[in-house]
Order: structure tokens, then C-alpha cells, then sequence
């Protein structure tokens, strides 16, 4: 069973940055795609940045250049650098695991981050 755990949202200033964190169960990041989603209110869940198992890396037009998605397999943890915030940043954001082979999704519970202007 694959569990996710985030951390590290909170409440910046525009400009500012912030890390997560998602702690994965044992082995999920060397056997999974993983990706960072958000949800802004009245808003669909969108992809962030996404990594896959191979390394390779895809990031919304909205955060290139600013966000940067990384993993340390040894340590069962994804991250989500976020530098340059901006107000419309401010959301919930949730780690993401897919199967490779059967493109089955595990959810975090999510981290509120939220940037004032």
C-alpha cells in the first residue's frame, strides 16, 4: 500500500519561497511516477510538476522556470522547490503516485500554501 505524507505548505509573501516535502512508503519512488497537483478554490486539480521513474521531468507553463521537482529515492521523499511565489500559487497542493504499468493514482491528504500579495 503506498502512503504519502506532505509537508512544508504554509503562508509567504509574494516573491517568497517555500519547499515541500511528500514521505513515501518504502520503495514507492523507484517503482512510481510522481507529480505535485494543485487545487485552488472552485478550481479543478491541476499537474504542477511531474517526475517520472526514469527522471524525467515536465512542469505547467505556469510554474516553469520557477518550481523545481526532485526526488531522493534513498530517503523516500519528493519535493516541490517553490521560488518566486505568486498570489495565484495559493492553493492546495497534493503528491501524486501512478503506477507505471497501470497508471493507478495514491493521494496525499495535501499541504495549504498560501501567498499574500
Amino acid at each position: 500500500q503506498v502512503q504519502l505524507v506532505e509537508s512544508g505548505g504554509g503562508l509567504v509573501q509574494a516573491g517568497g519561497s517555500l519547499r515541500l516535502s511528500c514521505a513515501a512508503s518504502i520503495n514507492t519512488l523507484n517503482r512510481h511516477d510522481m507529480g505535485w497537483y494543485r487545487q485552488a478554490p472552485g478550481k479543478q486539480r491541476e499537474l504542477v510538476a511531474a517526475i517520472t521513474v526514469g527522471g524525467s521531468t515536465n512542469y505547467a507553463d505556469s510554474v516553469k522556470g520557477r518550481f523545481t521537482i526532485s526526488r531522493d529515492n534513498a530517503k523516500n521523499t519528493l519535493y516541490l522547490q517553490m521560488n518566486s511565489l505568486k498570489p495565484e500559487d495559493t492553493a492546495v497542493y497534493y503528491c501524486n503516485a501512478r503506477t507505471v504499468f497501470t497508471a493507478k493514482d495514491y493521494w496525499g491528504q495535501g499541504t495549504q500554501v498560501t501567498v499574500s500579495s
